[in-house]
């Protein structure tokens, strides 16, 4: 998965960035590299007092007092590497790479440059460059294996490039890739856990991202969610808006080893069922069995009476009211699937299946969450009935909103309209406004779209 391209607007901060051909300068933290075979070394601080910072020299360079000192993350949760680790984390060689001047990690970072540049072909090549190579980025990159590709720029099959804002203690994610031939080997999933990690050292606590449609899947399996946590004034004004993306938060929580996330929950399920265990007694009491014919006699009496009675008869059955069911969970499982709910479950399945395909669509971006009335303070004199994606799709959940597809796309109109309303001819929100009218036109039956009833 990776982020694909958008318009992206600059904010203040980057406009003071370094071009990439600028003089090497010294570096805030160099190459940190990790393999197997090397063995964990104590980091040295920068002269200007910031947090530890991992410094290295290139592997031709001769061991003077005045030397680059090269430091060795530690792999997570762990002084130094296992060679015999069950860890597949300890097997993959990874490094932390900036544009500290010297060969190895100017080479790293052309080879971050052509990834970045092959895998996500809608972002400009010379926005990706210069962000590679500014000396405010940090890039991690996971290294192949193969000896032959050591030291050249074929080396990298997967990086993120980051920018960490140390004062705020969050860092914004700028692009993410993983080599199209290595993407079937969980390479993603193991350069955000590997980030996560790298994070803590520097301080960070949250990732912030704006993903298209095709990344925001990705994200929410590495645990980012639409729901911006952080308080806004840390990152107003330091990151960056793009046209058409989702922004996306992840906390880092300092104690996880990110990891080994599937073992720590394997060890928190086998810890609950042994407390179940020990708590039960549904596997100690032993209750008569059930007459040979209860299955029989239940079917011809909730034909007959209804399912008041099934109920009544179930909560007699040795156990049941033991094992805290009442007479409302009961007729609550006995309706559920009674014509009416099936109806009403696959007029939600339908609904939920329009927002998916409008919600995914390049243009719907404006229209996802609710206008921020707190920013555009005039917004409510002119829309008096606002709605928007996230409301809608709430309401479907619900399941007593819409009684048929003609009520959600009512709203969806409305939703069109006030955007034509508020911002009026000539506005790009305008135009998104007229491609989603077109393409409601497309998926909704004619006979809705032409207000003919509902369906």
């Amino acid at each position: 998965m990776t982020n694909t391209g958008r318009k992206r607007k600059l904010s203040s901060a980057d406009e003071a960035a370094a071009p990439p051909d600028a003089a090497p300068e010294a570096a805030e933290t160099v190459v940190a590299e990790e393999s197997a075979a090397d063995p964990p070394a104590e980091a040295k601080s920068d002269s200007d007092g910031a947090p530890p910072a991992s410094q290295s020299q290139p592997e031709d360079a001769a061991p003077t007092p005045s030397a680059k000192q090269e430091f060795h993350l530690p792999p997570p949760s762990s002084g130094g590497v296992k060679p015999n680790s069950s860890n597949p984390y300890d097997r993959i060689r990874r490094a932390v790479v900036v544009n500290d001047g010297t060969p190895r990690n100017l080479v790293r970072l052309i080879g971050l440059k052509s990834l970045f540049a092959r895998q996500l072909p809608k972002m400009p090549k010379e926005y990706i460059a210069r962000l590679v190579f500014d000396k405010r980025h940090k890039s991690l990159a996971i290294l192949s294996d193969d000896a032959e590709r050591r030291d050249c720029d074929e080396e990298i099959i997967g990086g993120i490039c980051y920018r960490a804002y140390k004062e705020m203690r969050f860092a914004e994610i700028a692009f993410c890739a993983v080599s199209a031939s290595q993407q079937v080997k969980g390479y993603g999933t193991k350069l955000m856990n590997l980030l996560k990690m790298h994070a803590v050292t520097e301080g960070i606590e949250y990732f912030i991202t704006y993903a298209d449609n095709y990344a925001i899947g990705y994200f929410k399996k590495q645990g980012f969610t639409k729901a911006v946590q952080m308080p806004k004034g840390r990152y107003q004004g330091l990151i960056k808006d793009y046209d058409g993306g989702t922004v996306m938060e992840c906390y880092v929580h300092p104690s996880i080893d990110f990891t080994r996330v599937p073992e720590t929950i394997a060890a928190q399920k086998k810890f609950i069922q042994e407390r179940i265990r020990a708590t039960s007694k549904s596997d100690k009491v032993e209750y008569p069995p059930l007459p040979e014919d209860f299955k029989e006699t239940v079917a011809a009496e909730t034909t007959a009476r209804g399912p008041a009675l099934v109920t009544e008869r179930a909560l007699a059955i040795p156990g049941v009211v033991e094992a805290g069911w009442t007479k409302n969970d009961l007729l609550a499982s006995a309706m559920e699937n009674t014509d009416a709910d099936v109806k009403k479950n696959q007029l939600k399945s339908e609904l939920m299946a329009l927002m998916k395909k409008v919600t995914e669509q390049q243009f719907a971006w404006c229209f996802r969450e609710p206008v921020d009335t707190e920013e555009v303070t005039d917004y409510l004199e002119v829309v008096t009935d606002p709605i928007d994606l996230k409301t809608m799709e709430r309401r479907i959940r619900r399941g007593d909103w819409y009684r048929n597809k003609h009520m959600l796309y009512c709203d969806m109109m409305r939703m069109v309209n006030n955007c034509k309303l508020y911002n009026g001819e000539g506005s790009t929100y305008t135009a998104h406004a007229v491609q989603l009218e077109k393409y409601l036109a497309n998926i909704f039956p004619r006979k809705i779209t032409e207000g003919v009833g509902g369906a």
